[in-house]
């Protein structure tokens, strides 16, 4: 079976609409762009169009690799004190002169709708409530919509970055998961993979993950993103591998659905903001 991600995505997306319109007034998301990148281009008209379906105001900031880290800090801060903007994201990659953690980490957390400032990294490991990153809780999102038992089940997850494979590992645990990680320095891949319930490919290799290393009936997140003369393929070998598992197709798959979690994350600060109000 193929879990279609545009289809979960598109539903999420019709009942946050219904949810938008009756507002007061209009969220709003900022994303900083710092310095030129052709596939950042796409994803941030991508994500542009993504909110303005569902009534969420969409704009981005770009800074030119001339801009100074000072000017940057200097907008985010701003931003934080602007009451009508409701979420604030950095879109990756940004060049290496900069330090992307400081800046990050300027944003105040209740609009870091990609969930990676200290604060909300912070809470998921704590189990409290805040701001998740997006594909981590798209994913979550997706198994659930199509009714994936996840508790007691063995999850296998390859990649420990900060954007996936940590904040997800979490997230499994707080569905009663039993949780491995792998990674770069894993010895004998193929024994954890043959072994995992829910098996989620997030490293960036073409067709790392073959039919031989998949469990029968097993279900398959595949997050990679991989562009091979002009076609993206996975990190999975998709073709082989759908006749004996459940598996999320690339495209098509999780990056919708990263995407709906963006704007759902927007749509909990614009609510959030209007509690504070009704109680001052």
């Amino acid at each position: 079976m193929i879990l279609d991600g545009k289809m979960c995505s598109s539903k999420l997306k019709e009942a946050l609409k219904n949810e938008v319109v009756a507002f007061p007034s209009r969220p709003k998301i900022i994303d900083i762009q710092i310095g030129e990148n052709a596939a950042s281009e796409i994803y941030i008209r991508n994500k542009g169009k993504a909110a303005n379906s569902v009534g969420i105001d969409f704009d981005c900031v770009r800074f030119g690799v001339e801009s100074t880290e000072d000017e940057i800090i200097n907008k985010i801060k701003e931003l934080n004190e602007d009451e009508t903007i409701n979420g604030i994201l950095v879109q990756m990659p940004i060049p290496d002169k900069y330090d992307y953690k400081k800046i990050i980490n300027t944003i105040n957390p209740s609009k870091d709708v990609d969930g990676l400032t200290y604060v909300n990294s912070g809470k998921l490991l704590n189990g409290e409530d805040g701001m998740v990153s997006c594909t981590p809780a798209g994913i979550i999102e997706l198994l659930k919509f199509y009714n994936i038992d996840i508790a007691s089940k063995n999850v296998v997850i390859i990649g420990r970055s900060i954007l996936v494979g940590k904040p997800l590992s979490m997230l499994f645990l707080k569905e009663n998961a039993t949780v491995t990680v792998c990674h770069s320095k894993t010895s004998n891949l193929s024994y954890f993979t043959k072994n995992a319930d829910i098996l989620v490919v997030a490293v960036g290799k073409k067709h790392l993950i073959t039919k031989d290393m998949v469990k029968e009936n097993s279900v398959i997140i595949d997050v990679g993103i991989n562009r091979v003369d002009d076609k993206i393929y996975g990190d999975v070998d998709l073709e082989n591998v759908k006749d004996i598992a459940t598996i999320t197709p690339v495209p098509g798959g999780v990056g919708p659905m990263t995407v709906t979690m963006l704007l759902y994350n927007t749509v909990k600060n614009y609510k959030e903001n209007q509690k504070k109000l009704v109680l001052k």
